[in-house]
């Protein structure tokens, strides 16, 4: 099988379009993509924290930020054809499970008719050829058995955030056969596929209820960590795994989109599925001071105690695999909120990451 890695000529003065650029995951991947040197145009909401990385590494630089809400679609038309995108990476969301039970029609609004507006508009542009929608890993009827969910395992959800994301790869496939159908690629050209992941950790995330956020914070200020389910088990990933296996995705719709236009699994080994408590320990044995922690005993939402991602078919197909073991990860993220306590430039932190993962990974092909 011929080795994978990313192509970084491919994606010089490419046009990209990128959803949800404010957030975690789309500033590590917005500031991945401007090294390569695309001409990025992001669209999101202001930061919903008042720490973030897409702030504290000056991520809007060296791209075209937008800031609009997904479901304005007058505005998300008029700012996607003006930006004429060859490539989209739609990433933004309402990400969280508690919120969604607090806001469920908002969540509703965002996930699945943003989706829809951002599908939409891109039948009428005629510059794009690749779409890689990027959902979650929590979209599967997940019935917390001991196997893994392969992608054509039934969709589903129990709370709101979760079965909003199932609608948006249901919504996805059906604009893919009804508008992108793979049998008449050689006269639309476009690729769309779905890309699913899930407890993504890595520096710079000060998320609302995410459990390394709340162990970075409570480390940061010196505070008891309160945690609601000790024992839950959890397939940990940095950032950085999963943004690549989306970035090859993309590059290969675009020479091939009706070889690869369908639905990804993104995920960790097996080895990396621990629980919320052995993940605090493993942290306490690097970190100068440890968390101190206690059990939150008041009742809260349903949020699932298993789930893990098979990714036999990233691996066989794209030759994509997670090659960071979970100490690594655990002592990247260290390193960076170091790196942010010592005030360094947090910009050239993250690209050196960034960096280093890539000598990582091409290493091991």
């Amino acid at each position: 099988m011929e080795n994978m890695v990313i192509n970084k000529q491919f994606w010089k003065n490419k046009s990209v379009f990128l959803t949800g650029h404010t957030g975690f995951k789309g500033s590590w991947l917005a500031l991945w993509l401007q090294s390569m040197g695309a001409n990025l145009v992001g669209f999101a909401l202001n930061p919903n924290t008042e720490k973030n990385i897409y702030e504290i590494a000056n991520i809007q630089d060296d791209m075209n930020s937008v800031i609009g809400d997904i479901q304005d679609y007058k505005l998300l038309e008029s700012v996607m054809k003006n930006a004429e995108p060859q490539i989209i990476f739609h990433l933004a969301a309402q990400p969280l499970v508690r919120e969604s039970y607090i806001n469920p029609i908002e969540t509703y609004q965002t996930n699945l008719m943003g989706t829809l507006n951002l599908l939409n508009i891109s039948r009428e542009i005629p510059s794009v050829k690749s779409i890689v929608n990027i959902t979650t890993d929590k979209c599967y009827e997940n019935n917390e058995w001991v196997w893994s969910y392969r992608e054509d395992e039934p969709m589903g959800g129990h709370d709101p955030y979760s079965s909003s994301k199932a609608c948006s790869e249901i919504a996805t496939s059906s604009f893919r056969r009804s508008f992108f159908s793979t049998s008449d690629y050689l006269n639309h050209g476009v690729g769309i596929a779905t890309a699913r992941a899930g407890n993504v950790v890595g520096g710079g995330d000060w998320s609302k209820d995410r459990l390394l956020p709340d162990i970075i914070s409570a480390y940061e200020n010196s505070q008891k960590l309160i945690i609601r389910n000790p024992e839950s088990t959890r397939p940990w990933q940095h950032v950085l795994e999963p943004l690549y296996g989306y970035i090859m995705l993309a590059e290969k719709l675009y020479f091939e989109g009706d070889k690869y236009s369908e639905a990804w699994n993104f995920g960790p080994e097996s080895t990396h599925a621990i629980s919320v408590l052995n993940l605090i320990e493993r942290l306490n044995k690097i970190l100068p001071n440890k968390v101190n922690w206690e059990i939150d005993n008041n009742s809260h939402p349903h949020e699932a105690n298993l789930l893990s991602l098979d990714i036999a078919k990233a691996k066989n197909r794209l030759n994509w695999r997670p090659v960071l073991s979970l100490d690594e990860t655990i002592q990247l993220i260290i390193d960076w909120h170091l790196d942010h306590k010592a005030k360094k430039n947090m910009k050239e932190v993250t690209l050196s990451q960034i960096e280093r993962y890539e000598l990582y990974k091409n290493n091991q092909n």
